[in-house]
């Protein structure tokens, strides 16, 4: 016990993301390694095991842990039902057409599959990148990157992907206020991908024979599920979380609601029943996600309740170490090393948040929350590890290499932009 406590518990906590990442690394799931984290930081910290038990059941039974894995859940019921019932084919056929510019046409393609988070979700894009990439002289390479960028141009901000909603709950910040303050990212991802796209020197010629109008009616009929999810879902939950205050999950509510009304649609416009659709997509990979989402809220209370969070603040605090630097590089390494937002943003929030409150107190969350995910998620996308990166890579044979010729500069652009906007929204949101 005292040769644990002479160790700083900086070392101690970064022997404990060894660990996750290590298990990571070694095909261990993502819930399984934050729980193997979060025994070995209580074992580190000398914490007592009725305090485990203790900080365990307060993770479990918290209503904001519960609500984010039944919104994680249904959202990706929803995404599977699409999927499954051929409601996400028909919008993307039914879109073919509605914008005359081919190089637009490629970029929308993979982004309009961005708008639903599913797993290797680049493969789903991938044959219609292909398709309209076969009359033009964009390389391999170049259409693997650009079905993959623009697949996660939404990652930023879009509430439907896990990361961002569980960035507001470990962070315990406003939605639709996180939100506001990060879509600018994804314009600025966009202007990137489309400016490393030009310059590339790419041709994409206009398809031949006379273009007749089509009505974008269907297009938006097919898309409407998501609609629902987004624009209801966020205004009942800002009027649930106002007319009755003392509900501490209003917000999530209504995207809950959001979320059963959207799949209930995609029942009635595909002739099924919600039990069905829920029953296919009640799979493995959602009983993951939701162990997942536990076992990092797990990790985030043994490491507050051992006393971690406090002694990494002093240390810090002593070596003076600026918190805005901390920002970048550790959820930016960390989302290298996993290839996953949810590990970045499950395993460097817990730590960053108390730092900021120590280090900096007359701070605002919000432009830190926003260089942290930036910049982590500007790891994610050029880890080796990421899924959709290795499956684009492998659909359009290109080789990484050839890849991140395209993909270093839009990343390392992504990261100087948040910076500069962390100082631009200091007078907004600091002392």
């Amino acid at each position: 016990m005292v040769i644990l406590e002479s160790i700083p518990a900086v070392i101690r906590v970064c022997l404990v993301f060894a660990v996750i990442l290590f298990a990571i690394r070694k095909k261990l799931s993502l819930g399984n390694a934050f729980l193997l984290g979060a025994l070995l930081l209580s074992l580190l910290f000398t914490m007592p095991a009725l305090n485990l038990l203790v900080a365990t059941g307060k993770a479990v039974i918290y209503p904001k842990t519960l609500s984010l894995a039944l919104i994680v859940s249904l959202i990706l019921i929803l995404s599977n039902s699409m999927e499954q019932t051929g409601q996400m084919q028909r919008m993307l056929e039914a879109f073919q057409g509605l914008i005359a510019n081919p190089r637009l046409n490629l970029i929308v393609f993979p982004a309009l599959i961005g708008l639903l988070p599913m797993p290797g979700g680049a493969v789903f894009s991938a044959p219609m990148v292909k398709q309209l990439g076969e009359s033009s002289n964009l390389s391999g390479s170049q259409l693997s990157f650009t079905n993959y960028w623009f697949r996660h141009i939404w990652e930023y901000w879009w509430p439907l992907y896990p990361g961002i909603l569980l960035a507001t709950v470990l962070a315990d910040v406003n939605l639709a206020l996180l939100v506001s303050i990060m879509c600018p990212l994804t314009l600025i991802a966009i202007s990137f991908g489309y400016t490393i796209l030009k310059r590339a020197g790419t041709d994409v010629p206009q398809a031949r024979g006379p273009r007749s109008p089509r009505s974008a009616r269907p297009f938006w009929i097919e898309l409407l599920p998501i609609l629902i999810v987004i624009i209801p879902g966020l205004l009942m939950g800002l009027f649930l979380s106002q007319i009755i205050p003392a509900i501490t999950v209003g917000k999530e509510l209504g995207l809950v609601l959001a979320l059963f009304l959207a799949i209930g649609w995609v029942a009635k416009k595909n002739h099924a029943t919600i039990f069905r659709l829920v029953k296919r997509s009640a799979n493995r990979e959602l009983l993951k996600m939701v162990y997942m989402i536990f076992a990092i809220l797990i990790f985030k209370e043994i490491l507050e309740g051992s006393g971690a969070v406090e002694m990494i603040s002093e240390e810090l605090i002593m070596i003076n170490i600026p918190i805005f630097l901390i920002t970048i590089v550790l959820p930016f390494l960390v989302g290298i090393i996993t290839g996953i937002t949810v590990a970045f943003v499950g395993s460097t929030f817990p730590i960053l948040i108390p730092l900021i409150h120590s280090l900096d107190p007359a701070a605002s969350l919000l432009p830190y929350i926003m260089l942290a995910l930036t910049c982590g998620f500007a790891g994610v996308l050029i880890s080796p590890l990421h899924l959709c990166l290795i499956l684009s890579n492998e659909y359009f044979k290109a080789d990484m290499k050839s890849v991140y010729r395209f993909l270093w500069l839009p990343c390392g652009g992504l990261i100087m932009v948040s910076c500069l906007y962390f100082f631009a929204l200091q007078p907004f949101f600091g002392s």
